[in-house]
């Protein structure tokens, strides 16, 4: 499953996504993590110290290779130069697989240990010195969404992404990308505010959206919530003495975190697993098409001198079928 974490800034959102991969990692789940805010914090808060955290490699440095591997023999893209980060792959292109190896996870993922399992973990990389003043931090973000649309998961597959703050996700298709939405809002008028744009902005996609309310401190906080939000709000998460700790670098084992946390994360787990049944590879695929040709049109023919309409493939449904007959790895 493929799932994201939203929220305004300061929602708590990296802390929550962190602690879900942490337990999914305690059930011996399979799962990919990527760090895709503008922040990048995800790996400080599954335990990497500030050295190691820096050091993860940038999947941006890496485009180029990205683009080669997927690619693999699809005869409508002439290059990795013809190709942006929604082109969609069709006959011929190579499809990611969580649980194997590949060029693209020995170049931008790296293994992290946590107390009851281990998880691969990418990251987009942060604004650089050269990048102030003259990129948009959606350029980053460009290679995780070409690997999303070409990347088959199956049951007990995880794909956790920690989106960037507030609705900055729709300034592309990557909000289409997962089978389910976590938005992370506090009790307060300004925690709900994203809420409101999330929904409203994802109603014509068919996102599978729950709120996950946090810093929820009493019955006022979660009757609040529930008068905002309704039906949307899956759990709440109160103070955590184990987050506290964690926070200040000094985590106990993630066995110890508090009973009501652990079920609230329970409850997210089934949430997704059940996302599963629902998926519908045909909508996925079209959405991806869609907003393909979208920014072929706004931007992508002009800066690749190509028509990349025609790298769409009709006949190609993105799909565990597909996956079976993906171009093999390069040797």
């Amino acid at each position: 499953m493929k799932i994201a974490f939203v929220g305004k800034g300061g929602s708590g959102k990296t802390t929550l996504s962190s602690l879900f991969i942490r337990h999914l990692a305690a059930q011996q789940a399979h799962v990919v993590a990527v760090d895709a805010d503008i922040n990048q914090h995800l790996g400080v808060a599954l335990g990497l110290d500030d050295d190691e955290a820096a050091a993860l490699p940038a999947m941006g440095a890496h485009l180029t290779l990205i683009k080669d591997y997927l690619r693999g023999t699809n005869p409508r893209i002439a290059s990795a130069e013809t190709m942006i980060k929604t082109t969609p792959p069709g006959e011929g292109s190579r499809l990611l697989r969580v649980r194997e190896d590949n060029p693209v996870y020995d170049a931008c993922a790296r293994t992290v240990r946590l107390d009851d399992g281990e998880i691969r973990l990418m990251a987009t990389g942060p604004f650089t010195e050269a990048d102030l003043g003259v990129a948009c931090y959606h350029s980053k973000v460009g290679a995780v969404e070409l690997c999303l649309n070409h990347l088959v998961d199956g049951p007990d597959e995880y794909v956790v992404v920690d989106m960037t703050a507030g609705s900055d996700s729709f300034a592309s298709g990557m909000f289409t990308r997962f089978d389910m939405t976590f938005l992370v809002a506090e009790p307060t008028r300004k925690g709900v505010s994203v809420y409101r744009q999330y929904k409203e902005y994802a109603r014509d996609f068919g996102v599978s959206l729950k709120v996950v309310g946090n810093k929820v401190q009493g019955q006022d906080d979660l009757d609040f919530l529930r008068e905002q939000v309704g039906d949307d709000l899956l759990v709440a998460v109160g103070h955590s003495e184990w987050v506290r700790a964690m926070e200040k670098g000094r985590p106990a084992r993630f066995g110890q975190l508090e009973e009501h946390n652990r079920a609230a994360l329970r409850a997210l787990q089934a949430e997704a697993d059940a996302s599963y049944g629902r998926r519908d590879w045909e909508r996925y695929t079209r959405q991806m098409v869609h907003f393909h040709l979208k920014n072929a049109q706004s931007w992508g023919n002009a800066k690749t001198g190509a028509d990349l309409a025609s790298q769409v493939d009709p006949a190609f449904v993105l799909g565990e079928p597909a996956a079976e007959v993906s171009a093999p790895q390069p040797a």
